[in-house]
């Protein structure tokens, strides 16, 4: 189905819309708040103002059958009564020029967006048409020749840096990694289905399998851009990062504010990356300078890099200090505080079945080919991957020969043929081990948290078996065949009888009829 127009409710504006200057030429949808707390207190009034729309009510009634999943009003008419609609336009025209015309469009703005699972498996490097978006706000266009970033805070010696000084060889050593980036949110639809939980203003989005993406990044790493500011002050602890996007949070403004310890910095974990598989970062992937932080949940590598921040302890900012929290099954909108939930950082070892797909019925010969995705965060990597066909009784091996390359913070695509002689619905699941000997939990009820973060159980699918090395369903689907009966949907009763009469009678003769016969 074809993407929808941004603009699908009409908003009704309140007076005149005010009008918040860009910040600087050649920034266009960059407006600074985080240094204006005035101007941010004028956007709290006039948010005050409004009735935004509820947010979509989509984890316990079926999810909307379009692409867009969801289209985000609230989020727009935010920016509208601001009087920033150029930024929900300019958004949605990169989403069309950068990504896939097949991309999954889970949210239309603030962007959130998946590949379809094929796309994902065409190579361990995924392309940047197919990478996955989680966008927290609009898309700024920020020129190269004007962009700067701000080391700022508890640095010896502040500095302001350009694109070219950061590419200046003779001042900063390039680094190249081949880095995977995962949503927090992968998987959620799973525990959706089972389990809602809270769906936020922003609304939890319900992604599948395909938030996650890896791609080969050059840039300069964080700490050699803090050594050449002659390192951090005493107390120094972590890095916050600011974006250029503006962002909303219960009737606030700000600019994406996010950070990340030192001790992760000073291990070269922290590049600060322009390039993207060969090619310079695309707007919609933060253009001209994001961070990628690795083995890191994805929400700390931030786009439209505009200044960094030495603080003592981690950011007070939204992002940081009421999003990403991971609460106990005992957490939920009785008691949730931000407190009571930890920040996720590392993302935990994980895995994914993309092919075949949950409720899809396979025509096999007593072997059915699975492949899928396997990732573990933290510096840990996939050293095992396991499937199963009986719900997570018996385990096969993957061969080692049938995943792809071993990277220190990358996935790992795997694919395996599974010996299948059941008929019927059955349950195939995979788990990862990594270096560590970590593994995934067994049941979605075993990893549900109340903001419904990290889908790190076994993923499960249902798949409708039919082994056609079995004598009688090669001789129906034969006769299928002869007659021109498709077998899908299976669900579709036949239109021919099952067996003659003769045949039943002989069966039963052989059975001996269906009763005792004394």
């Amino acid at each position: 189905m074809a993407p929808a127009e941004p603009n699908a409710i009409p908003f009704q504006a309140l007076g005149e819309v005010p009008v918040f200057a860009e910040e600087l030429e050649g920034w266009k949808g960059y407006i600074e708040w985080e240094k204006y707390p005035e101007k941010k207190k004028q956007v709290e009034e006039l948010m005050k103002k409004y009735d935004f729309p509820d947010p979509p009510e989509f984890q316990l009634v079926p999810l909307p059958d379009t692409n867009p999943i969801l289209t985000g009003e609230r989020f727009k008419q935010y920016h509208y009564a601001c009087g920033l609609q150029h930024i929900v336009d300019i958004s949605w025209k990169y989403v069309l020029k950068e990504k896939a015309a097949d991309m999954i469009h889970v949210l239309q703005f603030p962007y959130n967006g998946e590949p379809k699972r094929e796309n994902l498996l065409k190579s361990e490097i995924s392309s940047n048409a197919d990478f996955f978006v989680r966008n927290h706000g609009g898309v700024p266009e920020i020129d190269a020749d004007s962009f700067f970033l701000d080391i700022t805070g508890l640095v010896n010696e502040p500095k302001r840096l350009t694109l070219a000084d950061l590419q200046n060889e003779a001042l900063f050593p390039r680094q190249t990694n081949v880095v995977s980036l995962q949503c927090s949110g992968t998987r959620r639809i799973e525990q959706i289905h089972e389990y809602p939980g809270d769906g936020d203003e922003l609304i939890n989005a319900p992604w599948g399998e395909g938030a996650i993406g890896t791609a080969k990044w050059i840039g300069v790493s964080l700490k050699k851009v803090i050594k050449y500011c002659g390192g951090l002050k005493d107390g120094a602890g972590h890095l916050e990062l600011f974006g250029a996007d503006t962002y909303f949070k219960k009737g606030k403004v700000y600019n994406y504010a996010v950070s990340v310890p030192w001790r992760k910095v000073k291990v070269n974990e922290v590049l600060l990356a322009w390039e993207m598989n060969g090619e310079s970062l695309p707007r919609i992937h933060g253009f001209p300078l994001r961070a990628v932080v690795f083995g890191y949940i994805g929400a700390r590598s931030t786009k439209w890099l505009y200044e960094i921040r030495a603080i003592r302890d981690p950011s007070s900012a939204p992002v940081q200090r009421k999003e990403y929290l991971y609460f106990t099954p005992q957490v939920g909108k009785q008691n949730a505080m931000y407190s009571n939930g930890f920040s996720i950082q590392d993302m935990p070892v994980s895995s994914a079945i993309l092919t075949p797909r949950d409720m899809q019925h396979i025509i096999h010969d007593g072997k059915i080919t699975m492949r899928g995705w396997a990732y573990s965060g933290g510096g840990h990597w996939p050293i095992r991957v396991e499937v199963s066909g009986d719900g997570g009784s018996i385990w096969y091996e993957v061969p080692f020969d049938k995943m792809t390359t071993k990277y220190y913070y990358a996935w790992r695509l795997w694919e395996i043929d599974l010996p299948v002689d059941a008929e019927g619905w059955l349950e195939f699941c995979v788990r990862t081990w990594d270096n560590a000997l970590n593994t995934q939990p067994t049941f979605v009820r075993s990893a549900w948290n109340w903001d419904l973060h990290v889908t790190s159980s076994c993923h499960r699918i249902k798949i409708y078996s039919v082994n056609r090395s079995r004598p009688a369903t090669a001789a129906r689907l034969k006769l299928m065949e002869e007659k021109g009966i498709p077998f899908a949907p299976i669900t579709k009763p036949l239109e021919i009888d099952l067996e003659s009469d003769e045949q039943y009678e002989a069966a039963m003769e052989a059975r001996k009829g269906r009763d005792p016969t004394e």
